[in-house]
């Protein structure tokens, strides 16, 4: 792809049509033309050249020199860049309070159960879980590498806002670790979560519990590409769901069985 090619395609995404990127690219490469020297580099009908012009002077993109026949030149590259942003900025902001005005459910409906395809929106989920955090959370990390400075910044959020933070790593090293990293909470070593079984070539990633109700249970994969992991997961809400009952049943059982461990150990 030209550098022309890649900057009309970058401004279709920012918003200008197909025809208003073409000219205003070809406007920028040849300084100031006619409309006919305009269609021939930009390649779109003379017919159109017109009324896309106009559409580019209204965004305050391109100057009309009333000649004959008529001359266009395009404004400076810093110029233009700051109108489309302050334009894009208007258009988010206008998005933003008209979705504001919109009358939300009072019942949650996202409960049952969703899939997450993307490393990044795992741990997206995970860190609106931590924020929505108003008693307890339960994480358990077999793939302690998943757990990225977001959800490290959403556990000590948590912590501070006085939520009991419970967190299960596979090594005494990992235990250290995430206790120094996040004080104040609950660091415990799981000689379980060190041994956990590959299914199909994949693994254990993550398991958060929030308030006995939210719900993230995630596994990994070895990509092809070097250092670098695929992740996948589930995530629910709702005290009734059948996938938040048996967790929190299991998850309950572990935190049991823990302390009758320390109460032996004593």
């Amino acid at each position: 792809m030209s550098d022309a090619e890649e900057a009309v395609k970058t401004l279709n995404e920012l918003g200008l049509t197909e025809y208003e990127a073409r000219c205003f690219v070809a406007l920028t490469r040849i300084s100031k033309g006619t409309a006919k020297e305009i269609s021939q580099v930009a390649d779109i009908p003379r017919s159109r050249v017109y009324d896309t012009i106009e559409r580019l002077e209204k965004k305050g993109l391109v100057d009309v020199q009333q000649t004959e026949p008529r001359e266009y030149k395009a404004v400076s590259v810093e110029t233009a860049c700051r109108r489309i942003r302050e334009d894009y900025d208007s258009r988010i902001n206008a998005a933003e309070n008209a979705l504001g005005q919109l009358d939300e459910p009072d019942a949650r409906d996202d409960e049952g159960m969703w899939a997450i395809s993307q490393k990044e929106h795992v741990s997206e989920r995970v860190v609106t879980f931590l924020e929505d955090a108003e008693e307890t959370v339960h994480y358990l990390l077999p793939a302690t590498e998943v757990a990225e400075q977001s959800i490290l910044d959403g556990l000590r959020s948590a912590v501070d806002r006085g939520v009991s933070v419970y967190i299960e790593v596979p090594t005494e090293d990992d235990r250290d670790e995430f206790s120094e990293l996040i004080p104040g909470a609950t660091v415990v070593a799981a000689d379980d979560l060190r041994t956990t079984n590959e299914v199909y070539s994949e693994w254990p990633g993550q398991l958060l519990m929030v308030d006995q109700q939210a719900i993230v249970a995630s596994g990994v994969k070895e990509s092809d590409l070097p250092d670098v992991i695929n992740e996948m997961a589930v995530w629910t809400y709702g005290r009734d769901h059948g996938l938040a009952v048996w967790m929190r049943e299991l998850l309950d059982d572990r935190l049991e069985e823990r302390d009758d461990d320390c109460s032996g150990d004593e």
